[in-house]
């Protein structure tokens, strides 16, 4: 894919984070610097690239690379090659950082997308048939929080010990036998037309040209204020830059109500500010 270059307890840490920017700092404390941020998706580029306009008034170079997985990002901050990432959720993050033995963390929020079913076969998941395939994706907290649509639709039952993150073990209930197909979460949606119905995450559906409210046959929260703040996305750096006043900076021209509304127009509404 195409680069552009405009050049945790974690709930703990995020409590008491950047307020939205209200002003601008007028003698540009911050000319002259650069900063590397890594997203996932082509509407996080384009809100992004917004942001790089706000700071490029105060003479800060915001320079945006996109990634085509939810792997790459982490490993890009961890090892310095960008400054910041913003594509994941707290749970996505908390579970990385577990996997793989690092502390990255969460400066601010982002945004938060409700998680949607699609499918080119039913108009319903109560039209699910015995035995159909469902595609969900394979990493622990995306998959996790699609079992547990799956149970809020009333297809499935999980086991309420496994909390937000249970996998395909922990489903006591499936009356209608259904199958289970785990993608890495950039492929689910491309696999739409060979299941039944799939469980995407709204930024690849967006990417192809599905929408939440006009092609989603369910969706996991009507009310966006109700998501565990586990499931809202956050701007993430290393432990030892949590407290970098740039970084802080470029987080609080995020967190303002022109960004909002840019959030608002280049998804259709699907993602909504969660600061």
């Amino acid at each position: 894919m195409k680069k552009l270059v405009k050049k945790v307890s974690v709930l703990a840490l995020l409590a008491g984070l950047v307020a939205p920017a209200t002003a601008f700092a007028e003698d540009k404390p911050f000319d002259g610097e650069t900063v590397k941020v890594g997203v996932a998706s082509d509407d996080e580029i384009e809100v992004w690239e917004f942001v790089a306009e706000l700071a490029e008034k105060e003479g800060i170079t915001l320079e945006v690379e996109l990634f085509n997985d939810y792997v790459q990002p982490n490993v890009a901050v961890a090892s310095g090659d960008l400054d910041l990432n913003a594509f994941q959720h707290v749970a996505y993050l908390e579970e990385w950082n577990k996997e793989n033995d690092e502390d990255l963390q969460p400066i601010g929020f982002t945004y938060v997308s409700p998680l949607g079913a699609y499918s080119e076969k039913v108009s319903s998941l109560d039209e699910l048939t015995e035995g159909a395939v469902l595609a969900i994706p394979n990493d622990p907290t995306n998959g996790g929080r699609a079992l547990l649509l799956l149970e809020q639709a009333g297809v499935i039952e999980v086991d309420d010990a496994a909390g937000v993150l249970p996998t395909l073990k922990d489903i006591t209930k499936n009356d209608k036998k259904l199958e289970f197909k785990e993608l890495d979460a950039a492929q689910v949606a491309v696999s739409l037309p060979d299941v039944d119905a799939a469980i995407i995450n709204t930024n690849y559906a967006l990417d192809h040209d599905l929408s939440i409210e006009e092609d989603a046959i369910f969706v996991d929260t009507e009310d966006l204020a109700k998501v565990n703040e586990v499931y809202k996305n956050v701007v993430v750096t290393r432990k030892d830059d949590v407290e970098n006043e740039l970084y802080k900076h470029i987080v609080e021209l995020y967190q303002s109500e022109e960004v909002a509304e840019k959030i608002t127009e280049v998804t259709d509404g699907a993602n909504v500010a969660a600061w």
